[in-house]
């Protein structure tokens, strides 16, 4: 049983309660009172039908070089992500360290930098594509 000092208007109440289930016993100044409490009605939760997904159109993408088809000198992706820019392009000479492309996985962007000076020989990727754990993504030579 729980007791309160309970002041109302400027009136004093010693008031002590006890609930089991949804009854109370309540005293109020030496006054005894059985109070039933009502339960909240549970929210009726609607069925509604899942909508028929319709395939979605996918946009037209050069495939990645599979992993086992890119030679050793290609850079391939540390982690499954998105392809968010692309800093290089075919031809061009590059030093270790520069920054080849930008990746997206779990919301952090991730730079992909050249592992040693070169020219880059192939870009397997573009903006936009989704790829997986150790796809090709730049081949430099």
């Amino acid at each position: 049983m729980k007791k309160y000092n309970l002041t109302i208007e400027g009136k004093k109440y010693a008031v002590e309660v006890d609930v089991n289930d949804n009854i109370a016993n309540v005293k109020v100044n030496d006054k005894s009172y059985t109070v039933e409490i009502e339960k909240e009605k549970e929210p009726q939760i609607a069925k509604v039908a899942k909508p028929t997904p319709k395939p979605a159109a996918a946009p037209a993408q050069k495939p990645a070089a599979p992993a086992s088809a890119a030679s050793a000198s290609a850079i391939k992706a540390p982690l499954p992500g998105n392809v968010v820019k692309i800093l290089v392009s075919a031809g061009q000479a590059v030093k270790r360290g520069d920054t080849l492309l930008v990746m997206e996985a779990m919301k952090m962007e991730n730079n992909i930098m050249a592992e040693k000076d070169g020219t880059v020989k192939a870009v397997y990727v573009e903006v936009g594509r989704t790829v997986a754990l150790g796809d090709a993504l730049v081949e430099i030579e």
